[in-house]
């Protein structure tokens, strides 16, 4: 079982634009692969995780009943401190504090499967600090914003990263960093 960070990211770092919008990711030519290769990787995934801004964004911009299509019955925590609308049918738990005990159950319900962090950045450095990020794949796209949110507002130097991969789809090129 790997803990994952897989997300997608503009060239200057930042996963959303200052008003925590997506927009300029679905501006990217991605050659129509952006599905199989996200299958692929959804594939191999038993439990998930976002914060507060990511399940709001799907929210409004996927809209509830797209849920069950992108994530299925898939287990998800959702991290928070304030009360968020409920997907019906979705299999959410809404949880807050440390991610120690919160990832002790992701992995138990991942069973031989991984653990994927959609983000955000901050949130995923807290897993970071706590030693339970195993990898970052990135899909950087030709987009700069000059501000907004962070991939990984963490320091992290290369010391700790082993790059293991290295892909492309139509714009962006993928790199999977390994934590050591």
């Amino acid at each position: 079982m790997t803990t994952q960070y897989y997300t997608a990211t503009t060239l200057d770092g930042f996963l959303a634009d200052s008003d925590n919008s997506l927009t300029w990711l679905f501006e990217v030519d991605d050659d129509d692969q952006t599905e199989s290769v996200t299958g692929t990787f959804f594939d191999g995934v038993g439990a998930m995780c976002m914060g507060a801004t990511t399940y709001e964004w799907v929210l409004a911009n996927d809209g509830p009943d797209s849920w069950a299509k992108s994530y299925g019955d898939m287990p998800c925590w959702v991290f928070t401190h304030r009360e968020l609308p409920v997907i019906p049918g979705a299999n959410l738990r809404f949880v807050s504090g440390a991610v120690e005990p919160i990832h002790k159950e992701m992995a138990e319900a991942a069973g031989d499967k991984n653990i994927w962090l959609l983000g955000g950045g901050e949130l995923v450095g807290q897993f970071a600090d706590a030693g339970l990020l195993d990898e970052i794949i990135a899909s950087v796209a030709p987009v700069t914003l000059g501000s907004g949110a962070p991939l990984l507002p963490r320091r992290i130097l290369s010391s700790r990263l082993r790059l293991t991969d290295v892909g492309r789809f139509g714009q962006f090129a993928m790199l999977t960093y390994r934590l050591t």
